[in-house]
């Protein structure tokens, strides 16, 4: 059954075009891609504190979450068994600490180990996490919870990440917790909607001044994404149209405005240097389109995450280990970098 799905879906590859160009050839099925991302990232695993070597503590939330997407494609138990050693070695500080969006990565990978096991120590877990997160909370700028328990800077991503796990658990529990929960997410995006963050060009500025303006600062790719997987989420809580609206207007503007000419998405950065955690951010992107995708269809994500696959496959050193630049050239390896593209290559499978 894979091997054939996996020979449609490199078909499929094969017969889109890119961007403006007659179509490429893909160099390998979709599962075979996959299956050796996955593998190369798990170099970086190391069992014995549950973390992904290279990287800091958040983006091993996010690579954690890469692989167990490509082992539920990949019908394997690699993902599974790395999330049930990650949460034993580190359970004793119930993943937190002193970034609230830190928790709010740790919170969503949860969600996914939760939905793909079944296993509940997960979404209490995840639970608990919120929980902490909405201690950030205050009427500062009217409210959103702050970056860190410093309370210096309120800004987009954990913001985002507190709606969307806000919905998410909405989605996972009933009663009294599912209706607290639906309200923090119908709280924070009203909040979040009204800040000025999101510009005139429908970019996301990273956050606010202290006078609780737009700080004009970097409308970096995951402040594209994280949104557009909440508000997926409350659209399935609410049915209001609107929300589509406005995730479908945050999509467009990143695949537009924050991508190359060849329809390629590019980090502002970049031009000039990306540091451990900004090489982490476009696969969050991709990933989370595939969260709107699921409840506004739309072929024109579906091309853009195959094109990017192409492209990042395309630019993979001899190692099969995939970099910065999704269009070229490989620049260096790390666990950020590679979990980002596989984020980007199993959205590609999950949307064709």
């Amino acid at each position: 059954m894979l091997a054939r799905l996996g020979a449609l879906i490199g078909a499929f590859l094969l017969a889109l075009p890119a961007a403006g160009q007659a179509a490429p050839v893909a160099p390998a099925p979709a599962i075979k891609w996959i299956t050796e991302a996955s593998a190369t990232l798990d170099h970086w695993y190391d069992a014995a504190d549950g973390r992904y070597r290279t990287t800091n503590w958040w983006n091993s939330a996010n690579a954690l979450r890469a692989q167990l997407v490509a082992s539920a494609l990949l019908g394997n138990n690699l993902g599974p068994e790395r999330a049930a050693n990650t949460y034993n070695q580190n359970i004793g500080n119930w993943f937190r600490n002193d970034y609230y969006d830190d928790e709010g990565w740790w919170g969503l990978t949860w969600v996914q180990a939760y939905d793909q096991t079944g296993e509940r120590k997960y979404l209490v877990l995840a639970e608990s996490l919120f929980t902490d997160m909405a201690g950030g909370w205050d009427l500062h700028c009217g409210g959103g919870i702050w970056w860190s328990r410093d309370r210096n800077y309120k800004n987009a991503i954990p913001n985002e990440l507190f709606l969307s796990l806000a919905a998410a658990l909405a989605l996972r529990t009933d009663g009294p917790a599912a209706a607290n929960y639906k309200q923090w997410a119908l709280l924070e995006w009203d909040w979040f909607a009204h800040t000025g963050m999101i510009n005139a060009q429908g970019l996301v500025n990273d956050g606010l001044t202290e006078d609780c303006k737009n700080n004009g600062r970097t409308t970096w790719t995951y402040n594209q994404g994280v949104v557009l997987g909440g508000l997926a989420d409350l659209y399935r809580l609410t049915g209001d149209r609107s929300l589509l609206a406005a995730a479908g207007s945050l999509a467009t503007a990143a695949m537009t405005k924050l991508s190359d000419a060849n329809g390629v998405l590019r980090e502002p950065c970049e031009a000039m240097h990306c540091d451990v955690d900004q090489t982490q951010f476009k696969g969050i992107f991709v990933r989370n389109l595939v969260a709107l995708n699921e409840v506004q269809p739309s072929s024109v994500y579906t091309a853009f995450a195959v094109r990017n696959a192409l492209a990042v496959w395309k630019s993979r050193n001899h190692s099969n280990q995939l970099g910065l630049f999704w269009s070229g050239p490989f620049d260096v390896a790390d666990a950020s970098r590679q979990s980002s593209a596989l984020d980007c290559l199993n959205s590609a499978m999950q949307l064709s």
